[in-house]
């Protein structure tokens, strides 16, 4: 009798332990964490996008890459049913006419297109200061991996964190530049890029994305199809640089001066000292890099918006130039 009790006491906790939910529920209920695409915390939204496919099935690469939507679908506000389909492993890489810096509370949102709480496709998401460099958010699925989930298998969002895709259409999942503060290789208070990397949600280690303890990500798979994978429909920003929050010394670049800014043809860098240096366009393109000793002229061939960034004794600035 002791035994047969002890048996079924490890088979209730086992079932008590599998139906945890550690994480956020669902948009609308008590404790949620989604952000609405009309939320007056959104500042500004992504205006530059370069979109690398996926596969339609990474397991059978003869069907080749989704098709789905276009780059432009993730610029500007969320507006489903408008997005873009980055297919298995493929990925997204966004610029913004703003520096994202860590505020209170979430710096970002992204949303995704599914029609329901349930039907969930994940990204994971990386953040950059200056292009090159990414650092990932530390994502965790709860999610069983004993069963893979059908590609129209349904997900439970209490069981994923900081996963984009959480939450339904509309509803856009938060990321706190805060939970990277011990990182290296990122200045969290100027982030210029975002980088959505679909989850391929098998459970087999051959094709399927870990978290961060290594558990594979269960999400729909396989989605064979022109719309298979992640469907981004747009990234928000919530919490933007200026020098009042930013944590690099302003006084190391007290010397900097930048100029004219806007241009028309050429601007002008001076500084005290060497400074390594790297310029680029707004969808995170390096046009030039390399040394500054006192000051050096540069010419942008065309309009638009570019990033500066500036080094000097491991401390990183990043401006904004602009040529009308």
């Amino acid at each position: 009798m002791k035994k047969r009790i002890a048996t079924i006491l490890v088979m209730s906790l086992g079932t008590l332990t599998s139906f945890a939910q550690s994480f956020a529920p669902p948009a609308g209920q008590p404790g949620s964490t989604a952000i609405h695409k009309d939320s007056s915390i959104i500042q500004y939204w992504a205006t530059g996008a370069t979109v690398i496919r996926g596969w339609v099935d990474i397991t059978d690469q003869s069907m080749g890459v989704v098709s789905h939507g276009t780059d432009s679908d993730a610029l500007g506000p969320a507006d489903n049913p408008n997005v873009v389909s980055l297919g298995d492993g493929g990925m997204a890489i966004l610029t913004f006419d703003t520096i994202i810096s860590n505020g209170q509370g979430p710096d970002f949102v992204v949303f995704e297109n599914s029609f329901n709480e349930t039907f969930l496709e994940l990204a994971v998401v990386e953040v950059s200061s200056d292009g090159i460099n990414y650092v990932r958010f530390p994502a965790v699925s709860e999610t069983q991996t004993t069963t893979q989930v059908g590609g129209f298998g349904s997900l439970d969002c209490r069981y994923l964190y900081n996963l984009a895709g959480k939450y339904k259409a509309n509803y856009g999942t938060p990321f706190d530049l805060e939970e990277l503060t011990d990182s290296t290789g990122i200045n969290i208070d100027s982030v210029t890029h975002i980088r959505i990397i679909d989850v391929v949600g098998s459970i087999d280690p051959q094709y399927g994305t870990p978290d961060r303890y290594g558990n594979m990500i269960n999400d729909p798979f396989t989605t064979p199809f022109a719309t298979g994978g992640f469907d981004l429909d747009a990234v928000g920003v919530i919490n933007v640089y200026s020098p009042s929050t930013s944590n690099i010394k302003e006084d190391n670049f007290s010397s900097l001066e930048i100029y004219p800014n806007p241009t028309k043809e050429t601007f002008l860098i001076k500084v005290d000292g060497e400074f390594d240096y790297v310029l680029m366009d707004i969808s995170g393109r390096v046009i030039e890099e390399g040394s500054i000793y006192s000051q050096k002229k540069i010419a942008l061939k065309s309009e638009g918006v570019y990033f500066l960034s500036l080094e000097n004794n491991g401390k990183r600035i990043i401006r904004k130039i602009m040529k009308k």
